[in-house]
């Protein structure tokens, strides 16, 4: 009931009646008493009804600054993680029902691509994939791609993937070429430029082709549908999450299929150490170092925004590439894992 009418039925039962006792009151000390005591008794009714109708004062969010964690911790036992998580997935079906189901974490035991993984997921529904360009020796970027409708949503992501990649390897380009002179540091920081852009390069045929580069996806499903798809073949672990309420406040770090025993970084042969004086260091990315598997990785829905570019080298070396596990930056989690996604070791 809304308050104007509220208070409309109020006005109808409750003035008649006043107006009789007034009438019948002589004195007029006693008439300006009764008038005072039903001014206040009035404000009250209207105060009640107001909060009444709204239903109370609004209530805060309290999900706000938590961030829930699915996955395995960089360092963490790989064989311990698939035994918890293929407990926790038993207990569920056990002891829930979870009628309109639950997220869980889907790791692979190997890439695959877009068609690859509409045949194993099959109708289970689908929130997001994880994927990266498998190169030898090389970290490569680990990005989140949105895919409700498989394999369609996966090869779109795919394309505007190698878009930007393509980007970034010819402002890689541009940047080696403006650096011209002689003395070590800058030919070293060429150098990185130039391996930047070559693995930009790489990753752009990669997705452009569609690559075998899907390791991990997140569904919603029941515990029953979740323990069949545990049992498919190219299934590494399913790993359930029913304490996530919120995709955005949730970071998802899946095992890569090629690590078996402790989770960690990929090496990659052009960020280890060189024999000179100064260490070999990644090239610093036109927007972040996108080129390499970020300290928090911004999850990749779209294409970012182009920043104006800085090709004045530094009077330092860039520091070296950091790499982790997660999808989002805890910072980032009301902005979306544009930024969350964030990923694996």
């Amino acid at each position: 009931m809304r308050a104007g009418d509220l208070l409309r039925q109020l006005d109808q039962r409750l003035l008649p009646r006043l107006a009789t006792v007034l009438t019948r009151l002589d004195q007029k000390t006693a008439r300006a008493s009764l008038l005072s005591w039903v001014a206040v008794l009035s404000c009250a009714a209207v105060l009640f009804t107001a909060v009444f109708a709204t239903g109370g004062p609004p209530l805060s969010d309290r999900t706000v600054g938590e961030v829930t964690r699915v996955g395995i911790a960089d360092g963490d036992s790989i064989p311990s993680y698939e035994r918890t998580a293929a407990a926790d997935l038993a207990g569920l079906a056990r002891s829930a029902s979870l009628a309109e189901g639950t997220y869980a974490l889907v790791s692979l035991s190997e890439y695959v691509t877009p068609q690859s993984l509409a045949a194993v997921v099959g109708d289970v529904g689908v929130s997001f994939v994880f994927g990266r360009v498998p190169l030898p020796d090389r970290q490569t970027e680990i990005v989140r791609i949105p895919a409700q409708r498989l394999p369609d949503d996966v090869t779109a992501g795919m394309a505007d993937l190698a878009a930007r990649k393509a980007r970034e390897a010819a402002d890689y380009r541009s940047r080696a070429a403006a650096l011209v002179g002689g003395d070590p540091q800058e030919r070293e920081l060429r150098q990185l430029y130039v391996s930047g852009a070559r693995l930009a390069e790489q990753e752009a045929a990669a997705y452009r082709t569609g690559c075998a580069c899907v390791y991990a996806v997140v569904v919603r499903a029941e515990p029953a549908v979740l323990r069949g798809v545990a049992a498919r073949p190219g299934v590494r672990v399913v790993d359930p999450a029913p304490e996530v309420r919120r995709l955005e406040r949730t970071v998802f770090t899946p095992p890569l299929p090629e690590q078996r025993d402790v989770a960690r970084p990929p090496i990659d042969r052009d960020l280890l150490p060189s024999t000179s004086p100064s260490a070999k260091s990644p090239a610093p990315s036109p927007e972040a170092p996108e080129n390499r598997v970020p300290q928090t990785p911004e999850v990749t829905d779209s294409s970012p925004a182009p920043v104006p570019s800085r090709l004045a080298p530094t009077s330092a070396a860039p520091s070296a590439a950091p790499t982790s596990t997660d999808s989002l930056q805890d910072g980032d989690v009301d902005a979306q894992l544009e930024g969350g996604a964030e990923l694996t070791p």
